[in-house]
């Protein structure tokens, strides 16, 4: 029987501050701060264990392994956005190009606003295995609403579909590849950087702002 106030789980392999974070929560801050500075094939399990203060063997208590973290965290670089673009969109008596550039910035300060740079774990080749395969749907589904949106200004509305979808990569792909410029000037302010590539990200679409 459990002690009434007490974390139920697993031993822990040492005793630690109680941050408020669950053992999950735990793992998941470990493995954002391994994978983006030692590198996901470098970063084993018994380092993510103990990088969260727990034993090995408690880690599967909680996760299915390494995969199933990097998942996670990759989902968490874009759910957020995909939520805030299904609102704007929503917002039909806001214009177009206005939605367009909110959501560019808010993406982009998602991108880089937090202490690691988890964009960049995007590119690592074991990301394009079908153990991802949710994490590939809602990142497609956040592109489609970058289609709409652009399709949406007045620009958009007069471009046949292939170049609407030429549009939509460029502005996408501009936005993806903030984690590249990120990842080489990790101090550049990330509002600031936000927004000067929403600017950009509406010329490419044809939008003047």
């Amino acid at each position: 029987m459990s002690t009434p106030g007490r974390r139920v789980g697993r031993p822990r392999a040492e005793q630690r501050p109680d941050i408020g974070l669950s053992p999950r929560e735990e793992l998941l801050a470990a493995a954002a701060e391994l994978f983006t500075t030692r590198g996901y094939g470098a970063t084993t399990t018994r380092a993510l264990a103990e990088r969260a203060g727990m034993r090995q063997a408690s880690m599967y208590h909680y996760v299915g392994g390494k995969e199933d973290l990097l998942c996670e965290l990759l989902e968490s670089t874009v759910t957020p956005s995909l939520a805030f673009a299904r609102a704007l969109l929503a917002r039909e008596g806001v214009p177009a190009a206005e939605r367009l550039w909110q959501l560019c910035r808010s993406d982009v300060t998602l991108l880089c606003g937090g202490p690691h740079n988890l964009g960049a774990l995007y590119v690592l080749p074991e990301v394009q295995g079908e153990q991802f395969a949710g994490f590939h749907r809602v990142r497609a589904d956040l592109k489609d609403m970058y289609a709409q949106l652009i399709a949406a200004t007045e620009p958009g509305a007069a471009l046949e579909k292939g170049d609407l979808a030429l549009r939509t990569d460029l502005v996408f792909g501009l936005i993806e590849g903030v984690i590249l410029i990120h990842r080489s000037d990790p101090d550049r302010p990330a509002a600031a950087f936000a927004e000067a590539t929403a600017d950009a990200a509406l010329r490419i679409a044809g939008c003047v702002r």
